[in-house]
């Protein structure tokens, strides 16, 4: 045996275990440089990430810095390059031709436009006293949501305030003139009207909370009240000259509702008597008006969305509805709203007489893609019975909800339909668990049983949508039906019409003792708006909203008015021309039993034109819901009534501008007058 000379290394063979050693060294050497590539290219990414998003932020602000810095004549000039001279703005226009101050206008906010303020709330909410919780910049929205939510809504019960709560209307002009800062509503209106000489003392915004039923603005804050003295101030401090009263969206149906308010005896009403609106309002110019309510409130108070959300469900399916961040969106927004008793004031008034039956609707023959005629500026009612429709559909309209494409098309004698004792329906288990309840949006005590029942029914109308409604939301519709009424009146002498409930709407009413008195009609045309819809089942999951517009619903030719679930007509967007235009063109028209002293009725539509560029904004000629508020037409029609003339002096002897088919889809409604 060799031994080992003391002091001597071992000798460092070329196998065995020292081999295995270096090998492991160089592995551990090579994961090494892989964990510090890995490190540097996550850096990387990282790195180019942040400097992406820096140099988009640096191009942005550049790009606004030169935007402010530029001379303010400058986007006119660059449009002017492109598209040729711009018109003078109305305002201009008219103070050139002498037009001036004359009669004070009102300015009526519709829902969601009018900015409300914090006066009280709870301790999430420190530091928001009389900030805007809505309206601005809506930065307490993406803050602090779920305060925000807990803030907006309302007592479920009452409708009202919720303990230690308080959220008021802003006043004055600034109130609604701009809804989000370069999102304008009124302010070009008011800055057009500024030209010929009005200013504050000569224009008034009746500002009141939208979230709360009419009859409550009053209880809570003497709103109407408030219009009721504001103009009354108005007339005597402009040589009694009577105010020219302009509500838009659903201002036009709050205004219905002062107007039989302020002459019905207190403590209902206001006391003013039978010859108050006479004497104080020469015209009521309403713009975009849902008289007859409109089919996108159903699908709001049902599913919690329009369009738009029904587009967003159907990318991202689930996401909405899920627990994203502790937020169930869609949940928190159906919460909120339901609450709001304003939203039912917008439900399809008229019924199946109205609207259309599961055969039968009045613009059933319209085309989605209608031929435009290139000169019809003077069109007038005489005139529409040329129709402007293209291909024929023979679309069920009348049909406001089906469960399925197939309900949606069949003739109704091919349906099945289950029981429609949606009242006797077994509600069953919930679907839910406890932890819902924070979110709680009456599906919460819905079960199977119950789901089941409105799915089965298959095919809602008008009439049927109402008792839909008092299923799946009975908090919020016992609520509604204290304070709106969708009917038809047979006998408007009925002691019943005369209360609050009824004064909305315009079928269960009588306009004011008021010959003199002017009422228009104006809205935008020739832009697909929601009409009825087919909607689906949700796929199951905790804390959700069993139904949904089904997007994958199209119609099968290009001139189909079926598209993602959606049924169009045309309207502004938002209000079919049905509901803003039937009691102009036919309720009112004359002296009938809804306008038993003859006030003089107008229609003045407006045909919808995109702007030719970006640097145009929203436009000059739009005749979408909100946009149209910048329509130079609009605000032109505005002004020479504001300035003393009639409707007759707007345009020819009738006073009319139609481009829509309205006095022949009127005529198709039998009503009796």
């Amino acid at each position: 045996m060799l031994r080992r000379r003391k002091g001597s290394e071992p000798e460092k063979s070329s196998g065995g275990d020292s081999k295995d050693q270096r090998e492991d060294e160089s592995k551990k050497e090579k994961e090494k440089e892989k964990g510090k590539l890995k490190s540097t290219k996550k850096w990387s990414c990282i790195d180019n990430c942040c400097w992406f998003v820096g140099c988009i932020c640096s191009i942005w602000w550049f790009l606004l810095f030169l935007f402010n810095a530029m001379p303010a004549s400058f986007p006119q000039y660059v449009t002017e390059a492109i598209t040729g001279p711009l018109p003078d703005p109305p305002g201009v226009k008219l103070r050139k031709e002498g037009l001036t101050v004359n009669h004070p206008v009102v300015f009526v906010p519709g829902i969601v436009t009018g900015g409300l303020e914090l006066w009280e709330g709870h301790q999430c909410a420190d530091g928001l006293f009389r900030k805007r919780l809505w309206g601005g910049t809506f930065g307490e929205v993406y803050k602090r949501p779920l305060c925000w939510v807990e803030h907006m809504s309302l007592d479920n019960e009452t409708g009202l305030d919720p303990p230690g709560i308080r959220i008021r209307p802003v006043s004055g002009l600034v109130a609604a003139d701009y809804f989000a800062p370069g999102y304008f509503v009124w302010a070009v209106l008011i800055a057009n009207l500024a030209r010929i000489g009005y200013e504050e003392k000569t224009m008034y915004m009746a500002a009141y909370d939208w979230r709360i039923s009419f009859q409550n603005t009053e209880v809570r804050d003497q709103s109407l009240s408030r219009i009721k003295s504001n103009i009354e101030l108005m007339v005597a401090t402009n040589g009694g000259k009577k105010v020219v009263v302009i509500p838009h969206s659903m201002g036009v149906l709050y205004f219905l509702h002062f107007m039989k308010w302020v002459e019905a005896p207190a403590p209902m009403g206001g006391g003013g008597g039978s010859g108050w609106c006479a004497k104080h309002i020469k015209a009521v110019m309403n713009i975009g008006g849902p008289f007859l309510g409109v089919p996108k409130a159903v699908s709001g108070l049902f599913s919690a969305e329009a369009k738009d959300i029904a587009v967003a469900r159907g990318i991202a399916p689930g996401f909405l509805d899920a627990d994203v961040f502790g937020l169930q969106t869609l949940q928190h927004v159906m919460r909120m709203t339901r609450t709001w008793d304003s939203t039912m004031s917008m439900i399809p008034k008229g019924g199946d007489t109205v609207w259309g039956n599961l055969d039968w609707s009045p613009e059933a023959e319209y085309s989605c893609n209608p031929k435009k005629q290139m000169n019809n500026d003077n069109k007038t009612a005489d005139q529409t019975e040329k129709g402007s429709l293209g291909l024929k559909n023979s679309m069920n309209y009348g049909r406001i909800i089906s469960f399925g494409k197939d309900v949606a098309e069949a003739h109704s004698s091919r349906i099945e339909r289950g029981s429609f004792d949606l009242q006797g329906a077994v509600k069953g288990k919930n679907f839910v668990n406890t932890t819902c309840r924070d979110i709680w949006t009456e599906y919460d005590d819905m079960g199977i049983g119950g789901v089941q029942a409105v799915v089965d029914y298959k095919s809602y109308t008008a009439d049927s949508i109402l008792d839909l409604l008092h299923f799946v939301a009975p908090k919020m519709m016992s609520r509604g039906d204290a304070h709106f009424s969708y009917g038809i009146a047979d006998n408007l002498d009925d002691p019943k019409y005369k209360h609050y409930k009824y004064w909305s709407n315009p079928l269960e009413t009588k306009l004011p003792n008021a010959p003199d008195m002017e009422i228009y009609s104006m809205y935008g045309v020739g832009i697909p708006t929601e009409r009825a819809y087919v909607y689906k089942l949700t796929p199951g999951a905790e804390c959700y909203i069993p139904f949904q517009i089904d997007t994958s619903a199209d119609g099968s030719s290009k001139d189909t008015c079926l598209k993602g679930g959606v049924f169009s007509v045309d309207g502004d967007e938002t209000v079919p021309v049905l509901s803003a235009g039937f009691m102009c063109a036919k309720a009112w028209r004359g002296k009938t039993r809804f306008n038993p002293s003859g006030i003089q009725t107008y229609i003045r539509e407006y045909d919808h034109a995109p702007p030719a560029n970006l640097l145009e904004g929203r436009g000059t000629q739009s005749g979408a819901h909100v946009d149209i508020m910048g329509n130079f037409a609009l605000i032109e029609d505005i002004i020479r009534v504001a300035a003393g003339a009639t409707g007759k002096d707007l345009g020819g002897e009738s006073g009319d501008r139609v481009y829509s088919d309205i006095f022949k889809w009127s005529e198709k409604i039998n009503l009796k007058l």
